[in-house]
């Protein structure tokens, strides 16, 4: 193995294998209402806490927190069908954006009130609002904010949004909602798209499906909010700068990937799922090198008054889009 490329092989490998873990784990009885994404983060937290950071291989462990994660966002724009939202998905689109400006402002609000850790909150905000870790990776470069930051909100947003899915499951048979009406629900306050599926399934086919549809419209809103972002970053800044947002070309790679999807070739299931698959373990391998970069002692500082907020907004948006529907 050529010398130069030993750190980024092995560092790309330590993070495959913690992201590999995490997969096995995640198949255990319980554990796998959560996912493997926040077992791997877990994982990665605990062994920064008791080995250290390995910094030999930051190389490779820096290209899957930062190359993978980019990649695992284009490759996501394939879960997005467009065709479908845009000839369907006016009125659902219309509620997904209420969503939205409803949970970050909400976020941003609680936490300025309750003097929260600012970045925390507003990632939280974004996933709680959009397609949970997904958009957090795909914001986090626009806004800046420390890796340990990335890791600890799409944490958080993975546990709560899972606990929320299990929970709406466990309602289903009390509400007084049809089947369409309850995948909608489902679709416009969870908080992931795989929140989104666990929770919807119980009402059958056309319930999961509208759940699904919901969910899109917000995941389709995530290129227009990075864009206000980038916007509104720069102009944030001081007028005569250099430092001025990149522009996240990632989302182009995104809505290319979503048009090839929706227009170009109509990929068969398995390809999909095959596809899914490798998305969620380039995304979880990115987890784990950001997961590494979070300290123990500083986590409980400041990532509790976070997380009680997080719970408190998807409470009140739970309630909120239940009216609405």
């Amino acid at each position: 193995m050529n010398r130069s490329y030993r750190p980024l092989l092995l560092g790309m490998g330590f993070t495959a294998i913690v992201a590999g873990i995490g997969f096995l784990l995640a198949e255990l009885p319980v554990i796998n209402k959560t996912g493997p994404l926040a077992v791997a983060i877990l994982l990665a937290v605990l062994y920064r806490h008791f080995f250290g950071y390995p910094e030999a291989i930051r190389t490779g462990i820096q290209f899957s927190a930062k190359k993978l994660l980019r990649l695992a966002i284009i490759l996501f724009g394939l879960r997005l069908n467009m065709s479908v939202i845009l000839s369907e998905g006016l009125p659902v689109l219309l509620r997904d954006l209420l969503v939205i400006i409803f949970a970050i402002g909400l976020m941003i609000a609680l936490a300025r009130l309750f003097n929260a850790d600012s970045s925390l909150s507003v990632l939280l905000g974004i996933g709680t609002g959009v397609c949970g870790a997904s958009a957090i990776a795909a914001v986090s470069p626009i806004l800046k904010v420390k890796e340990e930051d990335t890791a600890i909100s799409a944490g958080l947003i993975s546990i709560v949004g899972t606990v929320f899915a299990v929970g709406y499951t466990l309602i289903r048979p009390l509400l007084p909602l049809s089947a369409e009406a309850y995948g909608m629900w489902a679709g416009i306050s969870l908080h992931e798209v795989a929140h989104v599926a666990l929770a919807g399934a119980p009402a059958g086919e056309e319930g999961l499906g509208m759940a699904l549809l919901s969910k899109l419209g917000r995941v389709f809103l995530l290129v227009p909010l990075s864009l206000l972002l980038i916007w509104f970053m720069n102009r944030s800044k001081q007028e005569g700068t250099s430092n001025q947002i990149a522009f996240p070309w990632f989302l182009v790679g995104f809505i290319l990937m979503s048009l090839f999807g929706s227009y170009v070739v109509d990929l068969p299931e398995p390809v999909l799922e095959t596809t899914a698959t490798i998305t969620s373990f380039l995304l979880t391998m990115a987890m784990v090198g950001l997961g590494l970069s979070v300290s123990v002692r500083q986590l409980k500082q400041k990532a509790l008054k976070p997380l009680l907020l997080l719970i408190v907004t998807s409470i009140l948006l739970s309630v909120m889009t239940y009216w609405i529907v």
